[in-house]
């Protein structure tokens, strides 16, 4: 049985409902038991994604959750449209946004970002001479920071999916791409050849709402904490 939380909950009349950003897909079911641990109990349809609906209440009249693609909870709470979101380390080392504070590891989401380049080719040359390289990936920002730190330019190819054909086709040398097991690398024959960052999912929190709603967003961080500590929390 979930162990009680302190209301989170303002009068209605002082207080529209704090809304929770969701990612879509793989993090989705991982929230779960997140989300039971700190006392929330949404609709039960929030987690099937062939339903139509994007916002559902919670059993908690002052929560709703809205469930978006994974690298839009960020803008979501950035720019206020939510309070607070599960996002990926990933999404918040691409995009840096300043109104966003990340007070929790929630250590659900694990994986990394992560250099890979065709098998065939790996050790063909020294990275340490290169002065320009041809990146495919959906993280430009990353990316171009991790080469420029080695004085290498890289040329990036945007891409929000199928990065693993790019080498194979010639639309770049290297990607950088979320690794989970590596299979997908491995069917394609790509090998992965350096790690850039360790990626966990975290409780992101809009540093207005948490100004000028204190007790509100204060409360549900709170809960979220007390999630962390509690039986079974990673």
């Amino acid at each position: 049985m979930t162990a009680p939380f302190p209301a989170a909950s303002l009068a209605p009349e002082a207080q529209l409902p704090v809304i929770l950003a969701l990612p879509k897909g793989r993090i989705l079911g991982e929230c779960a038991p997140v989300l039971e641990r700190a006392g929330i109990r949404p609709a039960a349809d929030y987690a099937d994604e062939n339903s139509g609906r994007l916002r559902f209440p919670t059993d908690d009249p002052a929560l709703d959750i809205v469930r978006v693609r994974p690298f839009d909870v960020a803008p979501f709470v950035a720019f206020g449209a939510a309070h607070i979101g599960i996002c990926g380390a990933d999404v918040l080392m691409e995009f840096d946004y300043p109104e966003i504070y990340a007070p929790l590891d929630l250590g659900i989401g694990r994986c990394r970002v992560s250099v890979a380049e065709p098998a065939a080719s790996v050790g063909a040359d020294d990275p340490a001479t290169w002065s320009r390289v041809r990146v495919a990936t959906k993280y430009p920002n990353i990316a171009r920071r991790h080469y420029a730190a080695r004085g290498v330019q890289a040329e990036v190819v945007h891409l929000n999916g199928a990065m693993e054909l790019a080498p194979g086709l010639g639309l770049s040398r290297l990607i950088v791409d979320l690794v989970q097991t590596g299979s997908t690398l491995r069917a394609n024959g790509l090998q992965e050849t350096e790690v850039i960052a360790h990626v966990t999912s975290r409780l992101i929190v809009n540093r207005t709402a948490l100004k000028t709603q204190p007790e509100a967003v204060g409360a549900w961080i709170a809960r979220f904490r007390g999630a962390q500590l509690a039986p079974g929390a990673a």
